[in-house]
């Protein structure tokens, strides 16, 4: 059959629709060109392509804006609740809370305040339309790339975003609140916002809202504010746990930088003239924080250890607990905790503080750690509302030669480098070193030159000179001078790396000096009783931790727990356990006696006698005991001489040796 030209409707059918649809398809790549041309879209192409992205974004905030609703109750987040501390058994520790909340209408607010909180967080509030296009576009970045959510930019956000403190923040939720801040805009006055704002925003110290803010950092009425004040409290809304001054000189430092850019901000925005901005020269400083109630005895000091676990693993800011409903279980076991603070009291029955001036500003640190790495038992001090400083997770005193069984444990796994560049060699327990007083600290290079000139010796404890000494009968009978020497031939990064496998953390590791080896760091009681779990354990340790669960509402949240790890050979923890055994009984760690055949110790003297120690495990469970002196104000150490009204020459380890011995009894 033959097929007429030009009529198209006799084509067939296949044909008809090639057809039709290439008049629908876009001309790209584009017919009739060449080269890059065919590859870069027309003008028509670029305008429909805008208008069609256009209308696609438009529809889609109508889309967003229309069903979104503005929650009924803005303050319904506030709900007062505890937060419940649960002892190892179930057995309930202690409660936290209520949230300390309480509302004032913005008239009872000083304008000055008010002007210290928008300038500081959005000195166009009451021009802008509720929302940040800059903020929001930050926002979705910084989601985007995996990084957490910022800052809601202007007051409005900010509102909102308060009461989903509950609520991951994602992507959806940031639209959600942009939508929210704006139709919020558009139905509440701007002082009613900002009322809002000031009265449901986190201060930090447990307080929501100025008025708890102004009676937490001041002990006065938000009334009673004046500008210089309120300035610092505007501060803490960035974040409470970066500017309180009581926690930390760095924190403080960030205050008062953040009091002072506030106060010159407030100038700049015309509500604080230069002159007042002048008379204020001196940092408000906030009062110290009050102690919670109930939290008396060592209470205090393990929900403190809780809580800290919580916020650094549970995915929860210290805002989210403030607002309480958490039930946290915690590893602490009632009795062993009981059993040590009685320990420690009945030493200190020794002390007269009153007549000896050796035996003033005595502090006491202890932990016991399972070899699962569960934080059994702390004494952080005698009571946690009367000393709130944590002994048991100090950070300032130094761990001395309970610090030698890790480089023992170093050389044992890694062998010494006697020449530079040379081969590294095998030592065994019975390698023997020059064990007598005196004797010049060697490199491969020579003697070690100390920074003031002078060639740098060994001390031993009492001056006492042993001869040729075998590495295991070092650690046992205490002898500094071959640990000295056994860490610089190991070299003190290897003896580094071996103390932070073992679970001290960096900060607290003291500087690469041959005083390292003989305990110049400054390791934490839990820290270096978590340590010893390795020669306990074979080798393996777990990070210690003293939260085992958290839920609230009946569901279980989510808690990073730490792995146990292999962090030495099997071998080396046997040979540097026998060595601890062996100080038990026949060397200076004779006290751990008490906890059995099985029973291994270390006992520990700071080389300036600031510290003494006792640290030794039995029965799967590391204990720690430290004993310092030190200044209330300054943090100053203290020489230990004369403690308890004992000799000159009495071992300083004494006193801890003795707590950790009547601590084992009765537990026995």
């Amino acid at each position: 059959m033959r097929i007429r030209p030009g009529r198209p409707n006799e084509l067939p059918e296949s044909t008809r629709r090639s057809r039709r649809w290439s008049r629908l398809r876009p001309d790209y790549p584009r017919r009739g060109r060449r080269g890059l041309r065919r590859w870069l879209p027309s003008w028509r192409q670029l305008l429909g392509g805008a208008l069609l992205g256009t209308v696609a974004l438009t529809g889609t905030a109508a889309w967003i804006y229309l069903h979104t609703e503005i929650p009924r109750d803005l303050n319904s987040f506030a709900t007062q609740q505890n937060n419940v501390y649960f002892w190892a058994d179930g057995t309930e520790m202690a409660r936290t809370g209520l949230v300390n909340r309480q509302e004032v209408p913005l008239d009872s607010v000083p304008e000055s305040v008010r002007w210290a909180v928008l300038s500081a967080e959005n000195a166009d509030f009451y021009s802008d339309s509720g929302i940040s296009a800059k903020g929001i576009g930050r926002a979705v970045f910084t989601i985007g790339t995996g990084g957490a959510t910022q800052g809601g930019s202007t007051i409005t956000q900010q509102y909102v975003k308060n009461i989903y403190l509950q609520q991951r923040q994602t992507l959806s939720r940031k639209v959600e609140e942009a939508v929210i801040a704006v139709k919020l805009d558009r139905r509440l006055s701007k002082d009613e916002i900002l009322a809002g704002y000031l009265n449901t925003s986190w201060f930090g110290r447990g307080s929501y809202g100025i008025e708890r803010a102004a009676l937490a950092y001041y002990g006065k009425h938000a009334s009673e504010l004046g500008p210089s004040e309120g300035a610092f409290l505007a501060s803490t809304l960035r974040g409470a746990g970066l500017y309180d001054p009581a926690i930390s000189p760095e924190n403080r430092k960030r205050a008062v930088e953040r009091w002072a850019w506030t106060l010159d901000r407030m100038v700049q925005t015309g509500h604080l003239s230069a002159a007042e901005r002048a008379a204020y020269t001196e940092f408000p400083e906030p009062k110290r924080p009050a102690p919670h109630t109930g939290l008396g005895g060592q209470t205090g000091y393990l929900v403190e250890l809780a809580r800290s676990y919580v916020e650094g693993n549970g995915g929860l800011t210290a805002a989210q607990l403030d607002l309480g409903g958490y039930q946290i279980h915690t590893t602490f076991d009632r009795a062993r905790t009981a059993a040590l603070a009685k320990a420690v009291e009945e030493q200190g029955r020794q002390l007269d503080p009153e007549h000896r001036p050796a035996d003033q500003n005595v502090r006491v640190g202890a932990a016991s750690v399972g070899t699962d790495g569960r934080i059994l038992a702390l004494y952080g001090g005698p009571d946690y509302l009367k000393q709130g400083f944590d002994n048991a997770n100090a950070s300032n005193v130094p761990a001395g030669s309970a610090f030698t069984p890790i480089v023992y444990a170093a050389a044992l796994d890694q062998g010494v480098q006697l020449r530079r560049g040379g081969a590294r060699t095998p030592v065994s327990p019975g390698t023997p070193y020059d064990g007598d007083d005196g004797v010049n600290v060697m490199t491969p290079e020579g003697p070690y030159w100390a920074r003031n000139g002078k060639i740098v010796t060994v001390a031993n404890d009492g001056r006492r000179s042993y001869g040729r000494i075998g590495l295991r009968t070092a650690v046992e009978q205490s002898v500094n001078g071959p640990m000295l020497q056994l860490g610089m031939d190991v070299g003190l990064e290897g003896v580094r790396r071996t103390a932070l496998d073992l679970g001290l953390l960096p900060a607290s590791l003291g500087e690469a000096v041959p005083a390292f080896s003989l305990g110049n760091s400054r390791p934490s009681t839990i820290r270096l009783a978590g340590a010893y779990t390795a020669f306990a354990d074979g080798g393996r340790r777990t990070d210690p931790y003293s939260v085992s669960r958290v839920t609230r509402n009946g569901a279980q949240l989510a808690l990073r727990l730490p792995a146990a790890a292999q962090v030495l050979r099997p071998e080396v923890a046997r040979q540097v356990d026998e060595a601890l055994r062996g100080a038990v009984q026949s060397g200076t760690a004779g006290a751990a006696r008490v906890a059995g055949p099985q029973a291994a110790a270390k006992t520990g003297t700071a080389a300036d006698r600031t510290a003494g120690w006792f640290v030794g495990y039995s029965g799967g469970v590391s204990t720690a005991v430290t004993v310092f002196r030190m200044d209330p104000k300054t943090m100053e150490l203290f020489a230990l001489e004369g403690l308890a009204g004992a000799a000159s020459t009495a071992p300083d380890w004494a006193h801890p040796a003795a707590i950790w011995a009547a601590y084992a009894a009765a537990r026995d």
